[in-house]
């Protein structure tokens, strides 16, 4: 949980068609899994009803409920109204624009029926019929209960205000533009499986599964995905669920059992976006803040009690000696005779993290033990060196911790010099890094900078 993720206005769907398929399902499942839907302009033939009376506590129910299934990070632009739609999403194949999901009945869903929002939201089917891409994640949002669709219903329609912005239009290369070859993918990588607690749980392990699952849509960063982008698993019943996997090269770590985390460590990372040894950074950074720091604590204690009921994944450590915590402190300390690795480290790194590689508490986090630097992918390390994190501000923790990027003052060479020292410093085991994947991660980075820059703005 404590591995930054991409930004997902630059998440690319990159796998080559299905041969001997003339629209292949494959290839379509690609753009699928890291595309935003677009909706039609509202029908005009529907017919003006009369409005429903407002029930403010059903409203502030699906609010809450909307807040947990992170509907505004897709729905909202930089400078445009709350759930307006217009962000950009490079799929490799086109560029994409969220949808407005605002109750205008021209150019958003007012004049949709709760019938039609609740296929658009659990089945991926629009008012029209056609299918939508599931970077909407309704095979997870398949679980959500009739009661809280009703709920988060009332609050899009009456709770929302409604705006008239019509996003760019989406402009995909073919295959991709058919979308009706998701009907094929659905058949063969999707999941319309309603929600089904498992026996021994007890209501609170049963209330953060059906969070997890289904609304907080957990397994689309945290589940492998296979050959057409399709998660490999939509429930707790299945080993590789949440087992960890890799998003737009970034490689996301595995939520089962948290076993360096107890639960209140996870609650607290949830609420405020750092606890005793970790910060967020990168997308769960927008996560936190706009939608697990507005959960209640009961909802909190329950996925960190649920996260805690699945059996961990195998510890894979490269097969690397470890420096060991004394000895790593004892040079730090001395500061004779260092390595690169280590002169860069007391010149860029100890002043927040110390030799200990221990940081403070809920302040800078602990390199020493840490999932980011001891995962099998150094992608994610890396990304923060070259540019930097910053935690978000929530009710509970409303100050923001920066660190600062590096990639302005290191070299690739020295990135990857530093990186390696990281992950086998002190206690930890993971493999060296190279000079190819600094330089391939930065201009990566570099690319999404003008995007990443122009959403920081735009929050601030």
């Amino acid at each position: 949980m404590n591995t930054p993720q991409s930004p997902k206005s630059s998440l690319l769907a990159r796998v080559p068609a299905m041969l001997g398929l003339v629209l292949p399902a494959a290839a379509l499942g690609l753009v699928a899994a890291y595309a935003v839907h677009r909706l039609p302009e509202a029908e005009a033939a529907a017919e003006p009803t009369t409005p429903a009376p407002i029930d403010a506590a059903l409203i502030q129910r699906g609010e809450y409920l909307a807040r947990a299934g992170d509907c505004i990070a897709c729905h909202s632009a930089p400078g445009q109204a709350a759930f307006a739609g217009g962000l950009a999403i490079d799929s490799g194949h086109g560029l994409i624009y969220s949808t407005n999901i605002t109750p205008d009945r021209q150019h958003g869903i007012g004049a949709y029926t709760e019938q039609q929002f609740a296929d658009a939201v659990r089945q991926g089917r629009r008012a029209d019929g056609q299918h939508l891409y599931p970077a909407m994640p309704y095979p997870s949002y398949a679980k959500v209960t009739d009661a809280d669709i009703h709920a988060m219903y009332a609050f899009f329609m009456q709770g929302v205000k409604a705006d008239a912005s019509v996003p760019p239009a989406t402009d995909m290369s073919f295959p991709f533009n058919q979308r009706w070859g998701m009907g094929l993918w659905n058949w063969f990588f999707g999941s319309d499986k309603p929600f089904r607690g498992q026996p021994g749980w007890n209501e609170q392990v049963t209330r953060g599964a059906y969070l997890v699952e289904g609304l907080g849509h957990c397994g689309s960063c945290h589940t492998p995905r296979g050959f057409a982008m399709n998660e490999k698993a939509y429930g707790s019943a299945e080993e590789k669920f949440l087992s960890g996997g890799d998003l737009g090269g970034w490689e996301v770590p595995s939520l089962r059992g948290l076993p360096r985390w107890n639960e209140q460590d996870i609650v607290d990372y949830l609420h405020t976006g750092r606890n005793r040894t970790a910060a967020v950074a990168g997308e769960m950074s927008s996560v936190v803040e706009h939608s697990t720091s507005h959960l209640q604590d009961a909802d909190l204690h329950a996925i960190a009690a649920y996260l805690k009921t699945l059996s961990p994944v195998k510890d894979r450590a490269a097969d690397v000696q470890p420096q060991g915590a004394a000895e790593t402190q004892r040079k730090l300390t001395a500061a004779v005779n260092l390595t690169l690795g280590e002169r860069l480290y007391l010149d860029n790194c100890a002043a927040c993290h110390f030799v200990t590689g221990q940081g403070a508490e809920r302040v800078f986090p602990r390199i020493d033990g840490a999932t980011v630097v001891n995962a099998d992918s150094p992608s994610a390390l890396i990304h923060v060196i070259l540019t930097g994190a910053a935690t978000p501000s929530t009710a509970k923790a409303p100050s923001v911790l920066v660190m600062p990027g590096f990639g302005h003052r290191l070299s690739d060479s020295e990135v990857a010099t530093l990186a390696t020292f990281l992950r086998q410093g002190w206690d930890n085991r993971a493999a060296p890094v190279s000079e190819r994947e600094v330089a391939r991660i930065r201009e990566k980075a570099e690319a999404q900078a003008p995007a990443v820059a122009e959403k920081a703005a735009a929050a601030h």
